[in-house]
């Protein structure tokens, strides 16, 4: 059974030409769910309740729950902890900042893919997440702060690849015309490098930031830390992301996090302005959230500075993301994974 809030605009109006009622309660009721942000049919005052009883039949309506939130005493930054209709946790991360709010979104709950130094992966993937709990995400937040959302990152919890369908149509009612019209720009979705993905977003044409979590620049440092390596190397990942630059014009992000005494040294520096030489794209530096199941640790200011500054160099524009919240284990999975190691007695 579909969800209401993942049907399109033309699928809610075919809803209603099956369901023998007006084609204008269709708007009515996409308005109530994307512009007014509602949790509930009973929230939707001017549709009447034997149109409600109809469509409790023919499509679910799930609301979010909030569990806990968090608020950094640092920069502001909060973090949501969801529950979902099936009991499983997602978090969300909301990042304020002087152009607009910023929504980093979950898109699986759990994540397959095995990056070594990542919190979301520690208990591997438990299903995807519907289009509807993609939205969910961003509606519950601005409806509850009363702030607009701006900006969304799909760079939480998860491999948006590997939720891929679910992704693009998301995207698609995001900034539709007639729900929140995010623009396609203000977007900016994260994989570590699902090759075929890549061409067909590619093929997509969309306008939004592809970010790469790239975190090594040979083949066999980035295997040690991401599995995924083990199917796709680095020169497949840059042949796809020329694609990407070619069919769309879009400069391309390459996430790299900085491990200390692994992958920050002034030759590993060297390597990757040697790979990314010449290409459309922006490296964010990342140093690492150390997080109590692996052993590695954070790389000294000193040497992210260095290694911004090799690459800055050598003609590759590069940043060191501003870290956000960092007292409320605002780092992908750390609080999903201390909520469920607390329900379990585990801490």
């Amino acid at each position: 059974m579909n969800d209401l809030r993942s049907l399109s605009w033309q699928e809610l109006i075919q809803l209603m030409e099956d369901l023998g009622e007006k084609k204008f309660r269709a708007k009515q009721i996409y308005e109530w769910v994307h512009q007014k942000l509602v949790q509930s049919y009973d929230e939707m005052t001017n549709i009447p309740k034997s149109l409600k009883e109809k469509l409790k039949t023919r499509v679910t309506f799930y609301p979010i729950k909030e569990v806990e939130r968090y608020v950094s005493a640092i920069d502001g930054t909060t973090k949501f902890l969801f529950e979902l209709f099936d009991g499983n946790v997602i978090e969300t991360v909301l990042m304020k900042y002087h152009h607009g709010n910023s929504v980093c979104i979950s898109s699986q709950v759990g994540c397959r893919m095995g990056c070594r130094f990542c919190a979301s992966t520690l208990d591997g993937l438990t299903r995807q997440l519907t289009v509807s709990e993609l939205l969910n995400q961003i509606y519950w937040i601005q409806k509850t702060t009363g702030e607009r959302v701006s900006n969304v990152v799909v760079m939480g919890t998860g491999e948006p690849f590997d939720n891929f369908a679910h992704i693009l149509q998301f995207i698609q009612m995001l900034t539709d015309e007639h729900g929140l019209h995010i623009s396609q720009r203000n977007i900016t979705v994260s994989t570590c490098g699902l090759v075929p993905k890549i061409y067909e977003l590619a093929e997509k044409k969309l306008a939004i930031t592809l970010a790469i979590s790239l975190h090594a620049p040979n083949d066999t440092m980035r295997k040690e830390l991401m599995p995924i390596a083990n199917k796709y190397s680095i020169d497949e990942i840059l042949k796809a992301c020329d694609a990407y630059i070619l069919a769309t014009g879009r400069r391309i992000t390459f996430e790299y996090s900085l491990v200390a005494g692994v992958n920050d040294k002034t030759e590993h520096a060297k390597e990757l302005a040697s790979r990314l030489s010449g290409k459309l794209c922006h490296v964010n530096l990342i140093p690492v959230n150390p997080i109590k199941e692996r052993d590695y640790e954070r790389s000294a200011r000193e040497s992210v500075a260095s290694f911004q500054k090799v690459l800055e160099k050598n003609h590759i524009n590069a940043t060191v993301r501003r870290e956000m919240g960092a007292d409320i284990q605002a780092a992908c999975g750390q609080l999903r994974k201390s909520y469920r190691d607390r329900q379990k007695g585990d801490v």
